[in-house]
């Protein structure tokens, strides 16, 4: 598995374990994600982890003469969508380049896998679909201009935003990030139908809990609250705080990508993985505030191109899997809350926002 060093990598690392004889992980253990370049402890210890760089087509050279991989797990990926505006080419080298590298080295090698799993986004799909509550019409209104953000113009309207679903939902990404995990999508889903491999495709909602990295900046907004409450300090809210987020917890995105993986066939088009609800921002500014002690949250108005509105989608497709989300969003707080906690002296090094 690419990637197989973060934070999704190692919370799946002991359930392959339970299914394969030999995982191997690739990682280049980028310092914005880790601290120090050592081996994670939440990797599972018989996970074999090697360092490299996906980009470099060396690295796979080197690796793929001695293994016979039957399943990809593509987990690889720059993640930050405010970062991705700024650091475009940055995103795509890994996001893009990165993959195709990995399926050149694979088919020149003659190592061809039964299956690809790869961790997608919900940026993909932009500000998704809306519906126009008078006439019942699907609108995809694409992307917020800067002058409508800057009107503090949040929604589209009276429009009523709608779930995502993987095979209606039109993918209109808002950032470079978005638009890097759907080129990811289309280039694996291309190569699997040339050389008979079953493309997996998981569009992950806001993935969060134990595990996240607790000095990346970028590693999700739920975490980052978390940093900022535990100094006892008000929560600064975007726009007007309404924004609309599906949270969903590490553990239940492990059970799903399983159910993928697991899976006998796996349709062609993309699953979505959340909790087939919506939470407003400010909520859980709120009860992250709440947990500890902390100032209330404050609305700041402030704004970042690329981000959506609002983000959540129907479980409808993956739910034909024999999947379901255990844990609601209150649940999944008090976890985090608890496993930060026993990371103390990371939990210290604290974030401002910029």
């Amino acid at each position: 598995m690419t990637g197989g060093a973060g934070f999704i990598g190692c919370a799946i690392s002991a359930e392959l374990r339970s299914r394969f004889e030999r995982i191997i992980a690739i990682d280049i253990l980028h310092p914005q994600v880790h601290k120090t370049p050592v081996r994670p402890a939440a990797l599972h210890r018989d996970v074999e982890l090697q360092r490299f760089d996906i980009t470099e087509a060396a690295g796979w050279d080197w690796l793929l003469p001695d293994i016979f991989p039957d399943v990809v797990i593509h987990l690889a990926a720059e993640t930050g969508t405010g970062q991705s505006m700024t650091e475009a080419a940055r995103h795509a080298h890994v996001n893009v380049t990165g993959t195709a590298v990995m399926l050149e080295a694979l088919a020149r090698h003659r190592r061809i896998p039964s299956r690809i799993l790869l961790a997608g986004s919900r940026a993909v799909y932009g500000d998704g679909a809306w519906e126009d509550p008078g006439s019942g019409e699907i609108i995809h209104p694409g992307t917020r201009s800067r002058a409508q953000l800057a009107r503090a113009e949040w929604d589209y309207g009276a429009l009523r935003p709608l779930p995502s679903k993987a095979a209606v939902t039109i993918a209109r990404p808002a950032s470079v990030y978005g638009a890097t995990k759907l080129a990811q999508e289309q280039i694996i889903q291309a190569w699997c139908a040339g050389f008979g491999t079953a493309p997996a495709i998981a569009r992950l909602q806001n993935v969060y809990g134990p595990g996240q990295s607790l000095s990346n900046p970028y590693t999700g907004i739920v975490a980052f609250f978390c940093r900022i409450a535990r100094a006892k300090k008000s929560i600064p809210l975007y726009e007007d705080g309404k924004m609309l987020r599906d949270f969903v917890l590490i553990d239940d995105v492990v059970s799903g990508l399983m159910a993928m993986l697991d899976a006998p066939e796996i349709a062609p088009h993309a699953y979505d993985i959340g909790t087939d609800s919506a939470t407003r921002v400010m909520d859980i500014g709120q009860r992250i505030a709440e947990l500890y002690d902390a100032p209330a949250p404050h609305v700041s108005g402030r704004y970042r191109f690329g981000d959506v509105r609002h983000a959540s989608c129907s479980n409808a497709a993956i739910a034909g899997l024999k999947w379901r989300p255990r844990f609601p969003v209150e649940a999944g707080l008090v976890r985090l809350q608890q496993w930060i906690e026993t990371q103390f002296g990371q939990a210290e090094d604290m974030l401002t926002l910029e």
